[in-house]
């Protein structure tokens, strides 16, 4: 049987909790949402893992990183957002990093993702501050050799582990 590449699905709908079971049954291993978009993260979260999947919870630019404090417990992974989310090419917010950099303190084992704006010039920014997990668009898709861009960024988060 061939194995299948992970599938993440990253919501930011008004309403997340709708999504969870269509995620679930489309096959997705990992289903975030974002704290701004429901009033019951801890139950979402629940909700998520009774279906199959890891939970994660991101945190756009403007919100305070202890919006999420609560329910880190609850999830596999925070996403950080150094952009607003919606469209690619924005650029990479340095003022974020504190949020990983807290993050990583408190929760040496949570997997902590970083998202907008992540390129050759800001993923050593990213690793130091504890990021382990990056999400990189623009900057991959847009590369001349997208390979020779994946494994720099790759080769610049296992350095600072």
């Amino acid at each position: 049987m061939e194995s299948q590449p992970p599938s993440k699905t990253d919501v930011a709908q008004r309403c997340p909790v709708e999504w969870v079971e269509a995620m679930a049954e489309a096959g997705a291993d990992q289903y975030t949402f974002h704290i701004e978009a429901t009033d019951e993260p801890k139950a979402l979260a629940r909700k998520i893992r009774e279906a199959g999947m890891k939970a994660g919870v991101g945190v756009k630019p403007d919100t305070p990183i202890e919006a999420v404090l609560p329910v880190v417990e609850e999830v596999d992974m925070v996403l950080v957002m150094t952009v607003e989310p919606g469209f690619g090419g924005q650029a990479f917010r340095a003022d974020m990093m504190p949020k990983v950099e807290l993050l990583r303190r408190r929760f040496p084992e949570l997997d902590i993702e970083v998202d907008g704006g992540v390129g050759l010039a800001t993923i050593d920014a990213c690793a130091k501050a504890g990021a382990n997990m990056i999400v990189s668009g623009s900057a991959v898709v847009q590369a001349d050799d997208p390979r020779a861009v994946i494994s720099q960024l790759r080769q610049s988060v296992v350095k600072a582990l």
